[in-house]
């Protein structure tokens, strides 16, 4: 497998896209990938630099056993498009936003992460202003999309 570099970008960095750190990450590890698979997250807005992730998102992810507690948000720039091999927007917007800063050369996959889930939805739906059971709609969206997304990584010629 070539050597891959995820970034799953949200809004602020606290619900969506650590959550999808978390579960990529823990699929990866469990799949035997930690080598040549490295995951970060990030936000298009700087509103919770340095902050962890919302403790509803980190509640959830616990309960089916991701940890995100290790996780610190920070905010997507341009030279995110230099280090990673696929940057994966949560939803349309977010992906307006990476588009407005990515480099016109930039040869990886730009993209939303619910292209790699078999599922009707397009885009992660955000659960920061709702009530408990949207972050568990997030954790089945993105345990969707990452078994996608790893799968579509192995694909890749050595």
């Amino acid at each position: 497998m070539k050597k891959a570099r995820v970034l799953f970008v949200c809004l602020g960095n606290i619900c969506r896209s650590p959550t999808a750190h978390g579960v990529f990450e823990t699929l990866v590890a469990q799949h035997g990938l930690a080598s040549v698979v490295d995951v970060d997250s990030a936000g298009t807005a700087a509103y919770h630099v340095g902050n962890p992730p919302d403790s509803r998102a980190t509640s959830a992810a616990a309960e089916r056993g991701y940890q995100l507690d290790h996780l610190r948000a920070r905010q997507a720039v341009s030279q995110d498009f230099s280090e990673f091999t696929h940057i994966l927007a949560m939803d349309e917007e977010n992906l307006r936003e990476l588009k407005a800063i990515a480099p016109a050369n930039y040869a990886g996959h730009l993209g939303l992460f619910l292209d790699f889930a078999q599922c009707v939805e397009r885009e992660v739906p955000d659960p920061y202003y709702g009530g408990e059971a949207g972050f568990g709609h997030v954790l089945d969206l993105v345990e969707n999309a990452s078994m996608g997304l790893l799968l579509k990584l192995q694909q890749v010629p050595r």
